[in-house]
């Protein structure tokens, strides 16, 4: 197989087949690569002589990503150059004209129009495929569940019967109005081995009898309708003597009071070539029996218990070459989400067990977790099933389990996650499991999944929360993902006025309690983030009143370093967008920022941010100064002594993706105060990180502007000294004195959490 590599999407998947690219590139190109007929219909405008296998292909993948209709299926009309053996048109939008015109020319042997969303019935596809003398004789395999049997004339629509179908195997009719005269007409068909009528409106089996010289697997689930006697039910059962699968479970998993199941697995000689049996969802069934019936029939490879009680012996553990679908063991259980993912009722019995089974696991367990999974994604619309398993989910990622699960699945959970908590916007309970997951490092910080989506879909959802527990975990979770987008991802996501508003909320909520908790600071953190070069965000934060609540803020919360730290960096984003600066020139505010740069018991960091501030303020480039004179040169001033009066702290204060908005704060116009706090800035991370920010530098040119700071005549010493500081540092990255290969580091995103 050749593979492709190319750029990460934002969901993270790993590259895919050539042709699974190539099929994805025609079926979403399909339109440009065609010209349209009389009728509406699509052909090819150069088309080469497709192989079977792939034009089948084709076809899959265009039900699959929704884009077969009408007008696109015509591109299948010309059998000479895309033919057709195995058609797939499971859920797509298709009239019976189009079908009948598109698909009915070739010579189908396996045909799959389960769950079509049209008028399209039972009676349209059968007259169809018989109108056919290629596909009466060669169709093996017809699935079409979900179907209407007949359309708007009722019976007088059907215009074919199932037996002209003469080579049929496989028909699949489940979840279908078939009644008891469409089963006699199946009973014809003279080559039938499967049969599937689950949740059918059939009343009686007693037709199969007509068919039990050949008919090899039955599929009776959830038949609520069926009025014949126990007796005569397992009289019949008792004569499909050639019958290897059989599945008479019920959906509704009740109890089983006309002992139906003990007395089948009672009665001698009964079914003696069955390979698998499902009884699953009658409870009341004895361990005994059903170990009696196991042992007579040493040929069973499945048995389906989930919701008998049975299941409990040795025997039916499910460890052998026995598969049991049942809830007794961990073992058990799986083998019933393997078996069970499409069947609702069941699937909510087992994750309920499930729930308990995985309460203390010691050890990862990725193939249980994918399981879990399939169960979610065949029941979107469920919400007991996204509950339940969204809380299973949590119990097999929780701590040191997600590390050890590939990446890709739980990329696929989370969005499954992220799906059930769009779907359910209401429910407490389903927000908070699928936070709880969430609510990881490793997640949050490794897992490929669509980070931006996610932000934007919690932000929405926050609205609808007043618990705090959901509150904090979706702050935290939304500070995390915001720290990991990308600056034209932040730019979309800061557009959104909508997440400022709901941030700037929480943050008021909380200042107004007075509390300095998780959730304040988180809140903080996002927005600090979604500012971040970042001109609509920070315009967004302006017209919401963001700066008079930060300017409270930093009042009652002077002695909270913490909290200082993410005020003051907001405002300092702030205060980069030349157009918004005039929003800064507040007197008090300037007048309290300038007491946190000059207070020698406040920390570096909080100078640092107070300093970035007023540095943007007193620049050439910043607006006109309308403030007291005197102010503006005591800030000029102050930043000057103060910034020399720093030292490095150990840990990373901040980091940068670019030095853009330092660099007219450099030109040699600007006063030595506004110069020192640019280039202690640039120096502090240099030296923590030089492989990253002197390439940094020296991409955008900003060696040159150094160069040309250090060497101009009007420069400041201390200008100078700090100049050519840094331009050792560059130095020594570029030509190292000691011999090795120099590593490249790629810019990281600015962190802040």
């Amino acid at each position: 197989m050749v593979y492709l590599w190319k750029t990460m999407p934002r969901s993270g998947h790993a590259p895919s087949s050539l042709t699974d690219m190539s099929m994805a590139w025609v079926c979403h190109n399909v339109e440009v690569l065609c010209v349209a007929q009389e009728d509406g219909s699509l052909h090819f405008r150069h088309c080469p002589v497709f192989p079977q296998e792939l034009a089948d292909q084709l076809l899959h993948r265009m039900a699959d990503e929704g884009v077969l209709n009408d007008r696109t299926v015509g591109i299948f009309q010309n059998p000479e150059h895309l033919r057709l053996r195995r058609a797939f048109i499971q859920s797509s939008q298709l009239s019976a004209e189009a079908f009948r015109l598109s698909l009915c020319p070739h010579k189908l042997q396996e045909l799959n129009a389960s769950h079509v969303h049209s008028s399209i019935t039972i009676s349209d596809v059968l007259h169809s495929l018989t109108s056919n003398k290629l596909c009466r004789q060669g169709l093996q395999t017809l699935l079409m569940d979900g179907l209407r049997l007949y359309g708007e004339a009722g019976e007088e629509s059907l215009q074919a019967s199932f037996s002209m179908l003469r080579g049929l195997k496989k028909l699949s009719l489940a979840w279908t109005d078939l009644d008891d005269r469409g089963l006699e007409d199946i009973c014809a068909i003279p080559m039938l081995e499967s049969l599937d009528v689950s949740g059918t409106n059939i009343t009686d089996l007693t037709p199969l009898l007509n068919c039990q010289s050949r008919l090899l697997s039955l599929t009776a689930h959830g038949l609520q309708k069926l009025e014949m006697p126990t007796s005569s039910f397992i009289l019949v059962l008792s004569k499909l003597h050639l019958l290897r699968h059989l599945d008479i479970s019920n959906d509704r998993l009740v109890m089983d009071r006309d002992n139906l199941v003990q007395q089948l697995v009672e009665r001698p000689g009964i079914l003696p070539q069955l390979v698998s049996l499902d009884v699953s969802g009658w409870r009341g069934v004895s361990d005994a029996a059903i170990q009696a019936f196991v042992e007579d029939r040493p040929g069973l490879r499945f048995i389906g218990l989930l919701g008998t009680a049975a299941g409990g012996s040795e025997l039916l553990c499910g460890d052998g070459r026995l598969k049991v679908a049942g809830e007794s063991s961990l073992t058990q259980l799986c083998e019933a989400l393997r078996r069970y993912s499409d069947r609702e009722s069941f699937i909510r019995e087992v994750l309920a067990h499930l729930y308990s089974h995985t309460s203390d696991m010691e050890e990862p367990q990725p193939h249980i977790l994918k399981l879990v999974l399939a169960g979610m994604r065949h029941h979107t619309d469920s919400l007991h099933v996204q509950l339940v398993a969204s809380a299973c989910v949590f119990n097999l990622t929780v701590q040191e389990l997600v590390l050890g699960m590939p990446l890709r699945l739980l990329g696929n959970v989370v969005q499954q996650l992220l799906a059930a908590m769009k779907n359910f916007p209401n429910h407490e309970q389903l927000q908070k499991n699928c936070l709880l997951t969430l609510c990881s490092d490793h997640i949050l910080q490794v897992v490929p999944f669509d980070r931006y989506e996610a932000a934007k879909l919690i932000m929405m959802l926050l609205g609808n929360q007043e618990d705090q527990t959901v509150q904090r975990m979706a702050v935290a979770v939304v500070s995390i993902l915001v720290s990991k987008l990308s600056t034209e991802e932040i730019a979309e996501l800061g557009a959104e006025a909508f997440i400022m508003k709901q941030l700037l909320s929480i943050v008021q909520q909380k200042a107004s309690l007075g509390v300095v908790d998780s959730t304040l600071k988180f809140a903080l953190s996002a927005l600090w983030n979604l500012t971040d070069e970042t001109p609509t965000a920070c315009r967004h934060f302006i017209q919401c009143q963001g700066i008079e609540l930060y300017m409270e803020l930093l009042e009652s919360y002077y002695s909270e370093s913490s909290i200082q730290q993410k005020l003051l960096g907001l405002l300092n984003n702030v205060a980069e967008v030349e157009e918004l600066r005039m929003e800064l020139m507040n007197e008090d505010l300037v007048e309290h920022i300038l007491s946190l740069l000059i207070n020698p018991v406040v920390e570096v960091d909080i100078s640092y941010f107070a300093g970035g501030i007023l540095a943007h303020l007193v620049s050439v480039r910043g607006p006109v100064w309308s403030l007291d004179a005197e102010l503006h040169s005591t800030v000029q001033e102050k930043l000057h002594s103060s910034v020399l009066s720093w030292s490095s702290p150990e840990h990373t204060m901040v980091s940068y993706r670019t030095f853009q908005p330092f660099y007219p704060l450099l030109h040699v116009s600007q006063c030595s105060g506004v110069h020192l706090w640019a280039l202690w800035a640039i120096q502090f991370v240099c030296r923590q990180n030089a492989p990253q920010y002197c390439n940094v530098l020296q991409s955008e040119g900003g060696t040159d502007i150094l160069r040309v700071l250090s060497s101009h005549p009007d420069t400041h010493s201390d200008v100078k000294s700090l100049t050519e500081n840094i331009l050792k540092i560059l130095e020594r990255n570029f030509h190292p004195t000691s011999s090795g290969t120099k590593c490249c580091y790629s810019t990281l995103p600015k962190t802040r959490v």
